[in-house]
């Protein structure tokens, strides 16, 4: 009996957490009986107050008619209807049958559409209607969902779902239900003054309407609307209330199914979650041994639906390896009412075999009872690819442990040693244990431990992959040079997890780069020795002053402008400087500014981008970029084009520039040595050169004497070519003939020292004897009848350039270089005329044609 008076109990409160009325009410009847069975009158006579209140409050005015009359002391003042109710009838005309085939036919129907073609169909046929139409609330909005209409012998219903038109009932009295949740009822539509002028009612003629709201705890669900054009009056108190037992049902049953149709799409997505991630649920009452699975646990399982799930049918499953410590597992769990958390295997019935992850969560029912729910995930891919991962990280182990190079892989922490590999094993005669375990600092070089750690510090830090150079202490006691490269390893949220190090043996690049650098030293100091100023020979007033100026400037940055005639030496200048600059180390690169053509001459320089100009097939680097830390030396400034003055000026007063076609500006750390043989203040007063050029390339001006200058350090000179030229020739000269001696130092030489380098070249070439002599007629003392050259020559136009050229070289014979070659005589250097020759396609050969047929 206390088993019944619970579950009756449970039943009471579980429709009133629900709202079901209706069933709180059946429950409080059917505990009355069973209390008055047993001779408990008061309590019976309690439940049966209580049941007759709640069909009072469901509507179901019969029911409570039917109470009244079997019972009839339960009858006491009527209550006020509380507010969800949805039907105000009187109980003495509703028919109890009628009420129970209405009720009944739409309480049990869970599927929306055939729920609302029952509910529309039902009111018209007891409302003796000729058209009927369901209308529900759709996000605010109303809807037909459904329209009835009585044929011969029959009421058709069709599913429309369409939004409400004037033309399908009349819009005032559906505005008034939905506004105010009271029904409208119309006997003759077409006398009633508020209705009649309504659009639809006009146009039918209407006799008959009904408007009825669906209501559900004080909220409009919907609206039913009747109709009969055959008869004023159709909808009489019998009929509309029944119609009102039907739209209270209809409000609950609607609800109903929403709610179970919202349970079944949460069933559906659990479903497809389960199928997706391979994971099933499951609950299981120890006490009475029933167990639930959802589709999910049946196919991880692999057993039919039909067949109930017990926990043998389980185990039957479970690998025989494995059996054990699973039941291990539940009997634990069971004893101690906790949770538990196993993964095993389960072997199919076509010896397969799966890996499955099972979670159950202890619960406890109301009555005390135990249960487990959880859920349990086929977890065969994952192990699967953890076997396959161990096996390439076991395969990885071996490749790297035949690796010459030393392998370490370090926790976040730089100082967790998780993996070394074998190469480094055998070089450290360690083990791996005492690899993790053994002082660090004592396989690193004390000179390099401290250091190391300092300058790697912010790269830990900020986890940036960096290298270093160090010493480490192999078995047999000595060091030898290792780089070391650090990679740090991120995981998808980018947190440092490993650092890989990679060591590489660098002990005989080390002792290579040792030597070379002693040699060096060797080489400079015996440089040094034999000349302070490399191939700049003399011992003249002029030129001690030039080697002065060379000393004092080379050590700083500023720019040197060298002036002089051609010939005189002035790269060697810029090389001398260079060369005891702070800048020594890096590059020397030497640009001849005449010979390079103007179109060409911003590219050579500052370099161009892909497609700058036809032909730039790709990215070439200007002269600016490969003199980077070092000295761009640009012989004959004076020859540059107006544009590429301009944008020289800009890297000397800005240190940047941009290629050729480029939108990127580079920066420039470039020490310019520019050179010329012009006047270049008599080419900015003629508007050729920039003057605030001239300024930034003339802080600080170096003045080459001319050889006419420096007559006393000619014989200095020939002895010095004289010693390399024999040397290259393979000749032996013991003496220097003294009257070609005094020739040499009387000439003027106007090609100044590449004109006397020329001259002792060809003597050492074509003289027999061990005395070294020169041919007299070699230099010339006839004055040239080429047309006096203006400065700015090249600036000119190019007739006029070709016209002069073109003397200089009918004078000469056609010959460019040498003393009395036609560069000579212009006074510029031979392979700048030789650039200007081909670029204004002067025709040499002509001009010895000439001199031949003058001849004779």
């Amino acid at each position: 009996m206390l088993a019944a008076e619970l579950l009756y109990e449970q039943a009471i409160h579980s429709a009133q957490a629900n709202g079901f009325v209706h069933n709180e009410a059946l429950t409080d009847e059917l505990a009355a009986r069973f209390y008055a069975a047993r001779g408990f009158e008061d309590i019976a006579h309690l439940y049966l107050r209580k049941a007759r209140y709640g069909y009072q409050r469901w509507g179901a005015d019969g029911k409570v008619r039917q109470l009244d009359q079997l019972y009839p002391h339960l009858r006491v003042q009527e209550a006020v209807r509380g507010t969800t109710s949805t039907i105000v009838t009187p109980t003495e005309f509703l028919d109890l049958a009628t009420v129970i085939r209405v009720s009944q036919a739409v309480s049990g129907e869970m599927v929306l559409e055939k729920l609302i073609e029952k509910l529309v169909r039902i009111a018209v046929e007891n409302a003796g209607a000729e058209r009927g139409l369901l209308i529900l609330l759709r996000g605010g909005e109303p809807r037909i969902e459904a329209e009835a209409t009585t044929g011969p012998g029959s009421i058709e219903v069709a599913i429309r779902q369409a939004a409400v038109t004037p033309s399908d009932l009349p819009q005032s009295a559906l505005h008034y239900v939905i506004r105010t949740l009271e029904a409208v009822l119309l006997d003759d539509a077409s006398t009633d003054n508020v209705y009649s002028k309504d659009e639809y009612v006009r146009q039918k003629r209407s006799k008959s309407l009904l408007c009825l709201p669906i209501v559900n705890q004080s909220k409009l669900v919907g609206v039913l609307f009747l109709e009969n054009n055959l008869t004023p009056g159709a909808f009489t108190a019998d009929r509309v209330t029944v119609l009102e037992l039907l739209a209270s049902q209809a409000a609950i049953s609607l609800e109903n199914v929403a709610l179970y149709s919202d349970l079944q799409r949460s069933e559906a997505f659990l479903a497809q979650g389960e199928g997706m991630c391979q994971t099933g649920s499951f609950g299981w009452n120890v006490s009475s041994g029933e167990i639930y699975w959802s589709d999910g646990t049946y196919n991880i399982f692999e057993y039919d639906r039909p067949a109930k799930p017990t926990l043998e049918m389980a185990f039957q499953r479970v690998h025989p390896d494995d059996r054990d410590f699973v039941r291990q597992a539940h009997e634990r769990a069971i004893n101690e009412k906790t949770d538990f958390d196993v993964e095993h295997r389960l072997l199919m019935p076509d010896g397969a075999v799966k890996h499955v992850h099972v979670i159950g969560r202890a619960l406890q029912t109301s009555s005390g009872d135990l249960e487990f729910v959880g859920a349990g995930t086929d977890v065969t891919a994952a192990k699967l690819a953890e076997e396959k991962i161990r096996q390439s990280e076991s395969e990885l182990r071996q490749i790297l442990d035949f690796a010459p190079q030393h392998v370490y892989v370090l926790g976040p922490d730089p100082d967790t040693r998780l993996y070394v590999n074998q190469a480094a094993l055998d070089y450290l005669g360690l083990t791996a244990d005492e690899w993790r375990t053994c002082d660090r600092r004592e396989l690193f070089h004390p000179d390099d431990w401290e250091r190391g750690r300092r300058d790697a510090q912010s790269k830990f830090a900020a986890g940036l992959p960096h290298e270093a150079e160090v010493r480490l202490l192999g078995k047999d006691g000595k060091y030898r040079w290792f780089l070391r490269r650090w990679s740090p390893l991120r995981d998808e949220h980018g947190r440092l997890t490993r650092w890989y190090v990679a060591g590489t043996d660098i002990e005989d690049r080390k002792a290579a780069e040792q030597r070379l650098q002693d040699e060096n030293v060797s080489l400079r100091e015996e440089l040094d020795k034999a000349s302070m100023f490399e191939e700049i020979v003399g011992s003249s007033a002029a030129l001690k002053k030039v080697l002065s100026h060379i000393a004092k400037v080379a050590p700083t940055d500023s720019s040197v402008l060298i002036t002089g005639e051609t010939g005189t030496g002035k790269e060697l200048v810029a090389r001398a400087i260079h060369r005891r600059s702070r800048r020594s180390s890096h590059t020397f690169v030497s640009v001849n500014c005449a010979a390079i053509p103007r179109d060409l001459i911003a590219s050579e320089l500052f370099g161009h981008e892909k497609g700058a100009f036809t032909g730039a097939t790709q990215r070439r680097l200007g002269r600016f970029e490969l003199a980077e830390k070092g000295t761009l030396f640009l012989d004959e400034i004076g020859e540059l084009p107006a544009e590429t003055q301009t944008a020289l000026l800009r890297v000397l007063q800005e240190h940047e520039f941009e290629r050729v076609g480029g939108t990127g500006t580079i920066r420039a750390d470039v020490r310019v040595i520019a050179a010329t043989n012009r006047d270049l203040e008599s080419a900015i007063a003629a508007g050729t050169f920039r003057s605030d050029l001239f300024y930034r390339l003339n802080v600080f001006p170096v003045e080459m004497p001319s050889l006419r200058e420096r007559r006393e350090d000619i014989p200095l000179l020939v002895r010095y070519f004289l010693n390399r030229y024999a040397r290259e020739a393979g000749r032996r000269f013991t003496a220097v003939d003294k009257k070609s001696l005094d020739l040499l130092q009387a000439y003027t030489w106007p090609g100044n020292i590449r004109e006397l380098q020329n001259v002792i070249e060809r003597s050492v070439i074509v003289s027999e004897t061990e005395t070294f002599s020169v041919d007299g007629s070699w230099l010339s003392r006839q004055r040239s009848t080429v047309p006096d050259i203006q400065p700015g020559l090249f600036n000119r136009r190019p007739a006029q350039e070709k016209a002069i050229i073109e003397a200089a070289l009918r004078e000469s014979g056609a010959r460019v270089s040498g003393p009395s070659g036609a560069a000579a005589r212009l006074g510029i250097p031979g392979s700048t005329l030789e650039s200007k020759i081909k670029a204004l396609k002067i025709n040499k050969n002509r001009f010895k044609e000439r001199l031949l047929s003058q001849n004779s």
